[in-house]
């Protein structure tokens, strides 16, 4: 009679049991499960993380990116600016030259002498007969050919250019005449070779800057030359 008793009383006791275990074990699951998505949540969070640093880096270099290109451009403009500043002073300072290149000065401007009327008109350079002779500016030929081409038979052959601003420039003795009156030259263009026409004691070029195309309005041409920056 006591052991039934006491077999029955164990019953309610392993139930209880039972049912702590159950939910110990539902706990545990429920535990790891949080565990999990806890986890999981985590490793979105660092995917997010991961990715938005990426889209920075990537903003950042494009930004970069953008930038180099805007400076090469901003060089290339300046280098662009530069060379085109370098060339339009370089043609500033050539837009008068020298009427001969391998030259010797002789006979110079107002000086006295037995070879003509008054004071010398221009400056001579001594050079060979067949130098080739250049426009010393440009303009438009106003004279051209022998007797001085107007001024007289002690030019020889010769040629006068108008270059504006009431500038002539006047180039005598020569032994051919490569240009006629009207036409347009440029720059250090050949226009004639030197000689020894007219009053001359030898070869040479008589180089005269004027304020009319005429005799009698000749001015100092080495100090003309010089002030258009011509170093003589």
């Amino acid at each position: 009679m006591s052991q039934r008793v006491t077999s029955r009383s164990f019953r309610p006791a392993r139930i209880r049991t039972r049912a702590a275990v159950l939910v110990a074990g539902f706990g545990a699951s429920v535990a790891l499960g949080a565990g999990v998505a806890t986890a999981a949540a985590a490793d979105t969070t660092t995917s997010g993380v991961a990715h938005a640093v990426q889209a920075q880096a990537a903003a950042q270099a494009k930004a970069a990116q953008a930038k180099k290109a805007a400076e090469a451009k901003k060089a290339a403009q300046a280098a662009k600016a530069a060379k085109a500043a370098k060339a339009a002073a370089k043609k500033k300072a050539v837009s008068w030259v020298d009427p001969v290149k391998k030259y010797k000065l002789s006979a110079s401007f107002a000086a006295n002498g037995g070879m003509w009327a008054s004071k010398h008109s221009g400056q001579d350079y001594a050079i060979p007969t067949g130098t080739p002779v250049v426009a010393a500016h440009g303009g438009t030929v106003v004279k051209a050919g022998p007797n001085g081409a107007g001024d007289g038979p002690a030019y020889g052959n010769a040629v006068v250019i108008k270059h504006g601003n009431k500038t002539y420039s006047q180039y005598a003795h020569l032994s051919k005449v490569n240009v006629k009156i009207g036409q347009v030259v440029k720059t250090g263009q050949k226009i004639a070779l030197s000689g020894n026409t007219g009053n001359s004691s030898g070869p040479h070029l008589h180089f005269e800057i004027r304020t009319t195309p005429n005799y009698g309005s000749a001015v100092d041409p080495v100090k003309f030359l010089r002030a258009k920056g011509v170093n003589l």
